[in-house]
């Protein structure tokens, strides 16, 4: 049978380019007739997302094309003040490119006539780029690299109650833990709504999350008034991401502890702290007594993580704790991860949702221990050494509630994946969607 293509086009960051990519692969895996182009846009510069490129680019993952799309003037917008706003208009300014390389790619193929394309997979921030398929008679599917409670939260952008009944979620979900953009002045609302307003333009809309973890807010949306939703999760990297050369000797430093006794900080590559919080952070893991292993980042202009830590910290934890630098996701990609290996999280969320997603792993779902729910990486606010040492307590709790509970979701995350499971069935039903397109 001919073979069909697919055209992805992700948001140029880490967590949603990286998790486009294994969906990617787990789609040709599953059907052989699949094959994937990813247009790979540029906006800052990072050493991380780079990185991640070349290795895609050298690796060539059977299936799978990478074409990096030159490069366009970026927006003169302060991405600092909204991030949203900057990626509405970044995505605008790539519309020209990625509907030249989308014309290139269907034009070649007609000529050869051995493939054809069968749509646009658009991370859900290109959804204007709904208009570039459909200027070309393919239909699109979007992509949501996070959960479906934030699909929910989106497709409802307009609620101004203090409380907020969002779809997906059981319980009022309070101002505090919403993403910064509802609040934001410089556009960031605007954005989501302009995203929102495309969803039922798409064809599809293909979660990273699963049946299991997410029953109440997937069946909110079964209501015929959204597109398809396809639960296809959880889509994780288990090979990992290792940029760092002291990736052998954390490996190996870990090999040497006894079985779950080590509490990982890792608060993803934009996740830093002030001195006051790294202060505060190390004495709290000090106090707590147990090992640890924490990927600290520091805020410019400092440079010299050592410098911030007390004195005499480093000397007094040898052995029982380690500090490392290295690229890890963060929010709902690390979450998936922990939940695929039955790891409780303790919730410290910094930007993005993450405050959302430590709301409903806590009081929605009851699989995370409960440090902040609302802290924010742009306050002043300093969680204190007693509140870090109860909480690794807690966390680190071999017969805890939160644990046991954590252990059987990743059971059932595992499963799902395998034949027979909810999201292998639930990918099923996307291929023959797409498939029933040619």
């Amino acid at each position: 049978m001919k073979k069909v293509e697919l055209i992805f086009v992700p948001a140029p960051a880490m967590g949603h380019l990286a998790s486009t990519v294994e969906f990617a692969k787990r789609l040709i895996c599953r059907d052989h007739r699949i094959r994937v182009i990813i247009l790979s846009m540029k906006w800052f510069p990072s050493a991380s997302l780079n990185a991640y490129i070349d290795s895609l680019t050298a690796l060539q993952p059977d299936g799978i094309q990478l074409i990096e799309l030159p490069q366009v003037a970026l927006p003169s917008l302060d991405p600092k003040k909204s991030l949203e706003s900057f990626l509405d208009v970044f995505v605008q300014c790539y519309i020209p490119p990625v509907r030249n390389a989308v014309r290139d790619i269907v034009s070649m193929r007609c000529s050869l006539g051995e493939t054809r394309v069968a749509g646009l997979v658009l991370d859900l921030f290109c959804s204007p780029m709904i208009d570039i398929a459909t200027g070309f008679g393919l239909p699109s599917y979007l992509y949501f690299p996070t959960n479906a409670a934030t699909f929910g939260l989106i497709s409802e952008f307009e609620c101004s109650d203090p409380e907020h009944l969002i779809p997906g979620f059981v319980n009022p979900v309070p101002t505090c833990v919403l993403p910064s953009a509802v609040f934001c002045k410089d556009g960031g609302y605007t954005t989501y709504v302009k995203v929102a307003e495309r969803f039922k333009d798409a064809k599809g809309i293909i979660i990273n999350t699963f049946e299991e973890l997410e029953p109440y807010a997937l069946n909110c949306f079964s209501n015929g008034q959204n597109p398809p939703v396809y639960p296809v999760g959880p889509v994780i990297n288990l090979n990992g991401l290792s940029y760092s050369d002291s990736d052998d000797r954390v490996m190996k430093w870990l090999d040497d502890q006894p079985q779950s006794s080590v509490v990982f900080l890792c608060f993803g590559s934009m996740g830093s702290f002030k001195a006051p919080q790294v202060k505060e952070t190390a004495l709290g893991l000090e106090q707590s007594g147990f090992r640890f292993l924490w990927s600290l980042c520091v805020q410019p202009p400092q440079n010299d993580a050592s410098k911030m830590l007390p004195e005499g910290f480093l000397e007094r934890v040898q052995g029982r704790g380690m500090i490392c630098r290295f690229i890890s996701h963060c929010g709902w990609n690390s979450i998936l991860e922990s939940l695929w290996f039955g790891v409780p999280i303790v919730t410290w969320p910094l930007y993005a949702e993450q405050q959302f997603n430590a709301f409903k792993m806590v009081k929605e779902l009851g699989l995370a221990v409960e440090m902040r729910l609302n802290y924010r990486k742009d306050s002043d606010e300093v969680v204190m050494a007693d509140e870090i040492e109860k909480a690794v307590g807690m966390v680190i709790d071999g017969g805890s509630e939160v644990r046991k509970k954590v252990e059987d979701m990743g059971e059932m995350a595992r499963k799902s994946v395998m034949e027979g499971g909810t999201s292998f069935n639930s990918i099923g039903k996307l291929i023959e969607d797409i498939i029933g397109n040619n």
